[in-house]
């Protein structure tokens, strides 16, 4: 008779637990566990304008990487992570990985890289998409979604550059995937674990918490 209900509370047991495993966390903000995207394409510029466009004008949420909702790195971290290229999760970081370009030679799916307008300061707080002739999309916490800008109609952007990176060849045949530093190890999950933020929720009051 021990042996049974022994067997029964293990039983009961694993049932709560696997349970309380099957569900996500709930969304929290700001939510900074990092999810990784889908691998849903080849790494190709026709596929970033594609991923783009399904991306323009979605909110801009601290600390999401979508699909719903992006931050400025979680734009650039989906759509190179859509098409296979695993980088950095962070501004920051991002802006240590790839082939170095000047201003001048930028090319579509470029990334570009911000900070403040002090030209001695070389820390980074934003990044942008370069898409050709002085346009680039980002999600954007002034005006809280994934956007299109250009140099001339918001100049401080250019004020506030600091540099350039290619993650794909012109050709699209090679990947520049070095680092010019080591980069800060950073743990992966999936939305089996946890909740991003999803169409319907209320945005937070605040773009940076």
């Amino acid at each position: 008779m021990k042996s049974v209900l022994s067997l029964f509370s293990i039983l009961l047991l694993s049932t709560i637990i696997f349970t309380g495993c099957g569900e996500p966390e709930p969304y929290h903000y700001p939510n900074y566990k990092i999810i990784k995207p889908e691998v849903t394409c080849q790494p190709k510029r026709a596929n970033i304008q594609e991923l783009l466009l399904s991306s323009l004008g979605k909110p801009y949420v601290w600390a999401e990487e979508g699909p719903d909702a992006f931050d400025c790195s979680g734009l650039t971290y989906n759509i190179y992570g859509s098409m296979g290229m695993k980088i950095p999760r962070t501004a920051s970081e991002q802006a240590k990985m790839g082939k170095r370009v000047a201003f001048q030679n930028l090319h579509y799916g470029d990334l570009i890289f911000f900070g403040s307008t002090n030209k001695r300061s070389t820390r980074i707080n934003h990044v942008g998409i370069y898409l050709g002739d002085g346009w680039f999309a980002h999600a954007s916490s002034k005006d809280r979604k994934v956007k299109y800008s250009h140099f001339d109609k918001e100049p401080q952007y250019l004020k506030r550059m600091k540099l350039c990176r290619r993650y794909l060849s012109k050709n699209e045949r090679g990947r520049y995937m070095n680092c010019d530093a080591p980069l800060k190890k950073m743990k992966i999950t999936s939305n089996r674990y946890t909740t991003p933020w999803k169409t319907g929720m209320k945005l937070p009051r605040k773009a940076v918490p």
